[in-house]
């Protein structure tokens, strides 16, 4: 008989989950708009040097991936997000204060540093608090921070750039994660067993079942077993593609807007907020889909294929038709999003406890120099070529190989028929 789970869970983790990841989504990707809105032109900043500065934070967020999910795993999740959160909102007003490029270098990476720790932790927690039949839609309410925030963010910073200048912008959007920190230590625990809220049997039955789901998994000794593991080393390959055009699209979109005739920074906040409306509601409905029919694999190759395709058309048309190029651009980051929550939902389905915080963390730190490479090498190709062809092709490029690299991952961890096994990546159904 299925065990009832607390929905409570639902509405006292999601939307605090939600609104930190939002907070740090918009102090790493305000700096598009910075760069378009003044900043480049005021610092003296040179077309190269822009691409780095955009991608430095990637560098940075490479390193302390695997750290700090083990922290989170053996130690606290919650007190590492404390900390975090209040040194990237004073990194990120930092960023409004500054008057050398060189201290905008350092600040830069170092926002990347502190920032590594918050996606493997907030996946950790969530996979202490959601099963394997709720975990692709409870990732998706956290990555959902992601478009959501772009969304906003986008129309926000345009006309705070108009009205008080890029540095209040940066300065004014860093704060708010400083207050929240204490709003985050307040509101969550780490473990269920802690939570004041939940009732003795529903603390029972949420362990019963989280228990329930390592049983089929195969034991993993320890990190070093983990990523060597084939399957690891695929998605960590297909990460680092697919964040190479997520990232080249987030970082550089409010440049290519702005660069077309009759623009200005506030039209270009409302245009490059169109495509995370398409990513939210594919966020949604993949998620929704793939928790329904536990088949993961199925909700993100094919979105892949279709932003692939979308860039590639982009290119094709050029800038002689920009709405038909730009609705494509809107497909194309749409589709891009859509296959997060069961994407990070594959890892604790084939991996013990012990050891899938530390292989989500390795895969997510790929990710990290796929979006340091996809940052850096769109602008670079943007102020090389004077043009924005070259950089599609490389985003389209990178999503097909990541495509396949998804079908080839899939394979490879399937496994030899046992239908009674809780450990496959969602391509048969768990009895109920």
């Amino acid at each position: 008989m299925k065990t009832q789970l607390a929905k409570s869970r639902w509405l006292r983790l999601i939307p605090v989950v939600f609104i930190t990841y939002s907070l740090a989504y918009l102090d790493r990707a305000n700096y598009g708009f910075g760069a378009a809105g003044g900043m480049a032109e005021d610092l003296h900043i040179t077309a190269s040097m822009s691409a780095l500065l955009g991608s430095l934070f990637f560098l940075g967020y490479f390193f302390f991936q695997v750290p700090g999910a083990h922290y989170a795993e053996n130690r606290s999740a919650k007190k590492l997000i404390f900390w975090s959160l209040i040194l990237w909102g004073g990194l990120a007003t930092a960023t409004g204060m500054v008057s050398d490029v060189r201290f905008l270098i350092v600040i830069r990476f170092l926002l990347g540093v502190v920032e590594s720790a918050v996606m493997p932790s907030m996946l950790v927690f969530l996979s202490h608090w959601f099963t394997k039949a709720e975990r692709s839609r409870a990732n998706t309410f956290l990555i959902l921070g992601n478009p959501a925030t772009v969304l906003w963010m986008s129309i926000l910073s345009g006309y705070l750039i108009e009205s008080v200048g890029w540095r209040w912008m940066f300065i004014l959007e860093g704060l708010p994660a400083v207050v929240w920190a204490f709003l985050w230590w307040k509101l969550v625990v780490d473990e269920p067993k802690d939570a004041k809220w939940l009732s003795d049997g529903e603390k029972r039955d949420l362990q019963v079942e989280l228990e329930k789901e390592q049983q089929g998994i195969k034991p993993v000794k320890n990190y070093a077993e983990a990523f060597r593991s084939k399957t690891v080393i695929l998605l960590s390959a297909q990460y680092a593609l697919w964040s190479i055009g997520v990232y080249g699209f987030v970082m550089w979109l409010p440049s290519i807007l702005n660069a077309a005739p009759n623009m200005n920074i506030v039209k270009t906040g409302w245009l490059a907020s169109v495509p995370y409306v398409l990513a939210i509601v594919g966020m949604l409905s993949a998620s929704y889909f793939s928790d329904k029919m536990q088949n993961r694999t199925a909700f993100v190759w094919p979105f892949l294929l279709i932003g692939g395709f979308a860039f590639l058309g982009s290119y094709m048309i050029g800038t002689s038709h920009f709405w038909l190029s730009f609705v494509l651009l809107i497909i194309a980051g749409g589709a891009m999003y859509a296959p997060y929550g069961p994407f990070f939902a594959i890892i604790p389905e084939v991996l013990p406890r012990n050891v899938a915080g530390g292989a989500m963390a390795l895969i997510n730190s790929m990710g990290a120099l796929g979006s340091f490479a996809g940052s850096y090498f769109v602008g670079y190709l943007n102020g090389a070529t004077g043009g924005f062809g070259a950089s599609y092709m490389f985003m389209s490029g990178s999503l097909f190989l990541s495509a396949i690299l998804t079908i080839i991952a899939v394979k490879g961890a399937k496994p030899k028929k046992r239908p009674e096994s809780a450990s496959s990546l969602g391509i048969t159904q768990k009895e109920a």
